[in-house]
């Protein structure tokens, strides 16, 4: 890691800390339907933006003046993602479908030796590798799961989720020059996209008192803040570090899950933690050599 690395690294890794309070907050929310949540935590995230826009005085078509390419890679990675990861769970069982859809950290860092200057050596290859061990472990319980032919949609669906985020992240690496302010203009138009599947496929499920704290929550945090320190972090820092980092993500949830009692405490979770923390570690052996 280059030393101007180390502060856009570790906001990266913040979002890690932000997206493991996502299943919490989800299970808070109530019922309301997968688009429909996706469109007004989207659409949250958004506001916050604009607000922060013009609280520096800046103009909101600014930030939305980004050549096409960028857009088409924002918003095709933040609404693409959720649009087959929710395809997925509808059409496969959903342990095998989110296991399918955790590739992506490790894809990230599979795919990140193309980009310009990035060497990837075994210890990041093998150290992501653990931690999808461990997450497979979180998500299937410990349980024996199996890939069958009927649902092979679903899985495509998975596939496609875990490659649209990797790709989203390698390719805006790319683009480091784009401010991540425009983040805000991508997840703008992707509560539009989300609200018109979910008046396509589902049915209006307003959440019940505190169950709007619980969206605005996602909005504040998971899927709204994550999204720019996750930007500012794959643009500026050690892309292939966080992509093996990520896969705290499913660990610190369950975690949180087990203290509020949503979930129970299992041997299976003092494994997954051991080979999380141990890929960690051995995909950051070059900052510790």
């Amino acid at each position: 890691m280059q030393p101007n690395q180390l502060q856009p690294t570790l906001i990266g890794a913040s979002t890690i800390l932000i997206w493991s309070t996502l299943a919490l907050f989800t299970a808070l929310s109530g019922t309301v339907p997968p688009f429909q949540l996706t469109a007004m935590s989207f659409t949250i995230a958004f506001l916050i933006g604009v607000i922060f826009w013009l609280i520096r005085g800046e103009g909101i078509l600014r930030h939305l003046k980004q050549p096409k390419i960028v857009w088409l890679i924002g918003v095709g990675g933040l609404f693409g993602f959720h649009f087959f990861y929710f395809l997925a769970l509808q059409n496969a069982p959903t342990v095998e479908a989110s296991l399918i859809s955790y590739l992506w950290p490790l894809l990230i860092v599979l795919f990140s030796a193309m980009l310009p200057g990035e060497r990837l050596r075994w210890f990041h290859v093998v150290g992501a590798g653990m931690g999808f061990i461990g997450a497979a472990l979180l998500v299937t319980k410990g349980q024996r799961f199996s890939f069958e032919v009927q649902y092979s949609w679903g899985y495509l669906a998975a596939l496609m989720a875990a490659l649209t985020w990797s790709s989203y992240s390698v390719l805006s690496r790319l683009f480091g020059s784009v401010p991540t302010d425009s983040v805000g203009g991508f997840c703008g138009v992707t509560a539009i996209l989300a609200f018109g599947c979910h008046f396509l496929f589902e049915e209006t499920v307003w959440p019940m008192a505190t169950e709007w704290l619980a969206v605005l929550a996602l909005g504040l945090g998971p899927v709204g803040l994550a999204f720019f320190t996750w930007d500012y972090g794959i643009k500026h820092g050690d892309i292939k570090l966080l992509g093996a980092l990520a896969y705290f993500a499913p660990l610190l949830s369950t975690i949180l899950l087990v203290l509020f009692g949503l979930t129970e405490a299992s041997w299976l979770l003092s494994i997954a933690c051991l080979l999380i923390v141990g890929g960690a570690m051995l995909a950051a052996w070059d900052l510790m050599a």
